[in-house]
């Protein structure tokens, strides 16, 4: 079981003006009705709960028009397939056929992002995770003919059907199923992505369709699971979304929401939950909160929203007083590797001692620009020399010169994620860290990127090291494998070198369409549409 870092002791302060600012930016959505492109009928239901194969699964196909043709007795069961990914509410339209209905339709309903998921037996589950966030139900259906409009809301592209029982008097019949598909945002008017490679295409739509189904009522980081709005996530998404969706309103509900609920000392919650009323996960994590006033000066600089601005900077700058709060006599970081305090990414023993420390320089560099648009001339000066002070740290207890390599914790642990970051907080100048990275790729690290999240801050950090081209072939390679292994929106978790990986100990629990993994859109519009 991964570790969680809960805070035991702490109080919530509310802003009651932020939280009625976010309030009413409460967007209103999108509704639109999708049905079924087609029927599946699995031959073979291969029980795998870990490594499901589609080797081993057998499918008919047909039409989903012919689905009202079809009796239902004990045991029978269906597959819709939807077409694309969608989040959204389910409708059945249920009738019988035969004698009158002399026993209740019993059903079970089964909901899949993959079709792999569905090779999965849920009896067999065991991660750590809640099993609650499986998407099944069992349902009795008592009077036929009905319209059965199912309550939860679902993230999937798939649907089984599967008749438990009925009575030998009758069948059932499903004369309709429709999904009313719902988000904050209509991708109608994005334009296509102008480069003439079809698989650069096909990520920026898959990118923009997971971009898409998890901007709900906030930002979330995954419409199966969690369904919660966390700043690393967001922070990422606020990027994409400016070139593409350019909802403004939702990134500064989601800013005014984390800004307006503050725990202990200044410090902001890792996630927020919006349901029944907003409220902060008892979870604190260091470098998401010191992501946020990236987050600030990134939508300041898409907007120019000085208002926003003006309220949220303090609370950004109390992450950067509270993250510098930490450093030791050394003035690093510690090496609290045996807590789930600083993410980075979910690599199995990624130890986070030294990429701690480059998030913090990372944040100071951002604070000195928010505080240069505050003309704040006092802390521009305190965090210019903290900056360079920490850089000096950072060489001087992390730099391993045999190796070339920045280190991290007591075994001195090379990982990508510890140079990825270094990079990326400028400990060295442009050139130098050209050569860490290609050292990096050549070395190739034991202690591997596992997610889209810290893929993203790879990509960033090769394009600012002037190695461009190499990062559109690493998205060619990462993302595009994902679309050639059948994503029609990009997930939570993927491993090139273990594509069944999962931090939750199975990957039925893996978000398929997860925030994160949304930004190939921002770098193919940011930085190679326009070389055309």
């Amino acid at each position: 079981m991964a570790a969680v870092c809960i805070l035991d002791e702490f109080e919530v302060h509310k802003n009651e003006k932020f939280l009625k600012i976010a309030e009413k930016l409460k967007p209103e959505l999108h509704e639109t009705y999708i049905k079924p492109k087609k029927l599946l009928k699995f031959e073979k239901h291969l029980k795998v709960e870990r490594k499901p194969d589609m080797n081993q699964i057998e499918i008919l196909e047909e039409d989903f028009e012919k689905l009202p043709e079809k009796k239902f007795k004990r045991d029978d069961q269906i597959v819709l397939d939807f077409g694309d990914h969608q989040v959204g509410y389910v409708t059945l339209d249920l009738s019988s056929a035969g004698s009158h209905q002399d026993a209740p339709a019993y059903l079970y309903l089964r909901f899949a992002e993959r079709l792999e998921e569905l090779g999965a037996d849920p009896a067999e589950y065991d991660g750590w995770i809640s099993k609650s966030w499986l998407q099944e139900e069992y349902i009795h259906v008592d009077v036929l003919p009905t319209r059965l409009c199912l309550p939860r809301r679902y993230a999937f592209r798939y649907m089984e059907i599967k008749v438990i029982d009925v009575s030998m008097k009758y069948s059932l019949v499903i004369n309709d199923v429709q999904v009313k598909a719902v988000s904050a945002v209509s991708a109608d008017q994005i334009p296509p992505l102008k480069m003439k490679d079809p698989l650069f295409r096909k990520i920026d739509r898959v990118a923009i369709r997971t971009l898409q189904n998890c901007m709900q009522d906030v930002f979330e980081d995954g419409p199966k699971r969690d369904r919660r709005l966390w700043i690393g996530d967001f922070r990422l998404q606020a990027r994409a979304n400016y070139l593409t969706f350019k909802n403004y309103n939702l990134v500064k509900r989601c800013l005014y929401l984390f800004g307006g609920m503050i725990f202990n000392e200044g410090k902001i919650s890792a996630c927020l939950f919006t349901e029944p009323l907003p409220e902060p996960d008892d979870t604190y994590l260091f470098d998401f909160a010191l992501l946020y006033g990236s987050a600030l000066l990134d939508y300041y600089e898409e907007t120019g929203d000085r208002d926003t601005l003006r309220d949220l900077y303090p609370v950004a700058i109390r992450q950067i007083e509270i993250g510098l709060d930490y450093l030791n006599e050394d003035g690093v970081i510690p090496d609290r590797s045996s807590e789930f305090w600083c993410f980075v990414d979910w690599g199995e023993g990624l130890n986070t001692q030294a990429a701690s420390l480059a998030v913090l320089i990372y944040s100071l560099r951002y604070g000195v620009r928010l505080a240069r648009y505050m003309e704040d001339e006092e802390r521009i000066q305190w965090m210019l020399e903290k900056e360079e002070e920490l850089k000096k740290n950072a060489v001087e207890h992390f730099w391993d010169e045999e190796q070339q390599l920045f280190v991290s914790g007591s075994e001195r642990q090379v990982s990508w994620a510890t140079q990825i970051w270094m990079i990326l907080a400028r400990v060295f100048p442009k050139e130098k860290n050209r050569e860490l990275i290609l050292r990096t790729i050549d070395v190739n690290p034991r202690i591997q990127m596992v997610t889209p999240y810290m893929y993203h801050h790879y990509i960033d950090a090769l394009i600012r090291s002037d190695e461009k081209e190499r990062a559109l072939e690493e998205i060619r390679r990462y993302w595009g494998e994902m679309v050639h292994d059948g994503a029609d929106t990009f997930w939570e978790v993927y491993n090139p070198y273990n594509k069944y990986e999962s931090p939750y100990g199975s990957v039925m629990v893996n978000s398929f369409c997860h925030a994160w993994s949304c930004t190939p859109t921002y770098f193919l519009r940011k930085f190679y549409e326009n070389d055309l």
